[in-house]
C-alpha cells in the first residue's frame, strides 16, 4: 500500500562535515545520525556529496581504493541503515565501475537498493577531474509516498537537469553538494529559483569544514514551489534541515493569481520548438 499524494511526507538534509579518505568513521556518523531525535520523524534522509569518502583528491590512483562498487559492502551497510532506522537513504561517494571512477549517489530504503545516480556535469575540481562523466538521463525515483529526483553539486548549474527531472514528473529535487568557497551566490539563489521555475519541492545538502585547501561554505536550504526557503542552515555548523513535502502541490502546474485574470502554467505555457539550440552539440 502506497500514500496518497495528498499525504504530507517528512523530509531531511543532513549538512554536516565529513573524514576525508575514512568510509567506516562516515558511516559511523550516519547511523548515529539516522538514530537521532532529530531525524525521528524523516521519510526521507539525504547527506551531502561524497558523503562516504570526502571529495579533494589528488589523483585517480588515490581515490580509487575508497570507492567501491554498486552494489558493494558499504552499499549493503547503508541498506542495513535504513532497514533498522525504516528510512529512505541518498548517501553520496564514489563507484567504480570497470576502470571508471563515478561520483555517485545511493538512493536505498528498507527494502534494498531503489536506484543510483552518476553526476553529469563535472567541474575540474577535486575528484570530479578523474571521474567519469554519468551517461544516464536524470532519473526519478516513484517511493510510492513521493517522485524524487536527484543530481549532484555542478549539475544544479545547468537548469535543462532539473527541468528534465521536472518533466519526468519529480515532486522533489535533491542536490548533494560539495560547494567550495566562490559558489556563495549558488548556494543562496539557486535552490529558489530552481523550486519556483519548475514548481517543485527544492533540496540542496552541502557540506562544512575544510578538506585540504577546501573550507566548504554549508548554507544548504529547502524551498517549497514558490521558491520560498522554509528551512535554512548556516556556513559553519553542522545541522539537520527538517521539513514537509505535499506532492499534490508539486503536481498542480496551473497556478490560480486573480480567478479569471492572471494565471500561470509552466507547463502547458512552454514552446519546446522554440528552445532548439539549447539541444545543439558543443561547438
Amino acid at each position: 500500500m502506497t500514500d496518497s499524494p495528498l499525504t504530507s511526507v517528512a523530509v531531511a538534509g543532513v549538512q554536516m562535515d565529513i573524514a576525508f579518505g575514512n568510509v567506516s568513521s562516515n558511516l559511523q556518523r550516519i547511523e548515529g545520525l539516522i538514530h537521532s531525535p532529530q531525524l525521528a520523524t524523516a521519510r526521507l534522509v539525504v547527506f551531502p556529496e561524497c558523503t562516504l569518502t570526502g571529495y579533494c583528491y589528488e589523483s585517480k590512483d588515490e581515490a580509487w581504493p575508497v570507492a567501491e562498487k554498486i552494489p558493494g559492502p558499504t552499499t549493503q551497510a547503508v541498506i542495513d541503515l535504513a532497514r533498522s532506522s525504516n528510512k529512505y537513504l541518498v548517501v553520496g561517494m564514489l563507484e567504480r565501475d570497470g576502470k571508471d571512477l563515478f561520483n555517485a549517489l545511493i538512493l536505498v530504503g528498507p527494502n534494498g537498493i531503489v536506484g543510483k545516480y552518476r553526476k553529469v556535469h563535472l567541474p575540474y575540481l577535486g575528484v570530479d577531474r578523474f571521474t567519469s562523466p554519468g551517461n544516464d538521463c536524470f532519473p526519478v525515483f516513484d517511493l510510492g509516498f513521493l517522485k524524487l529526483g536527484l543530481a549532484i553539486c555542478y549539475d544544479g548549474s545547468f537548469p535543462e537537469s532539473i527541468r528534465v527531472l521536472a518533466l519526468s514528473g519529480a515532486d522533489l529535487v535533491a542536490l548533494p553538494t560539495n560547494w567550495p568557497p566562490g559558489s556563495e551566490v549558488f548556494a543562496e539563489h539557486l535552490p529558489s529559483v530552481r523550486a519556483m521555475e519548475n514548481h517543485i519541492y527544492f533540496l540542496t545538502v552541502n557540506r562544512v569544514g575544510i578538506e585540504r585547501e577546501f573550507e566548504f561554505i554549508g548554507q544548504s536550504k529547502f524551498c517549497i514551489p514558490t521558491g520560498r526557503i522554509v528551512a535554512s542552515a548556516g556556513a559553519t555548523e553542522e545541522s539537520v534541515l527538517l521539513s514537509t513535502v505535499l506532492p499534490a502541490i508539486a503536481r498542480q502546474k496551473r497556478l490560480e493569481r486573480l480567478p479569471g485574470k492572471h494565471s500561470i502554467d509552466r507547463w502547458a505555457d512552454r514552446r519546446p520548438e522554440m528552445y532548439a539550440s539549447i539541444c545543439n552539440p558543443k561547438q
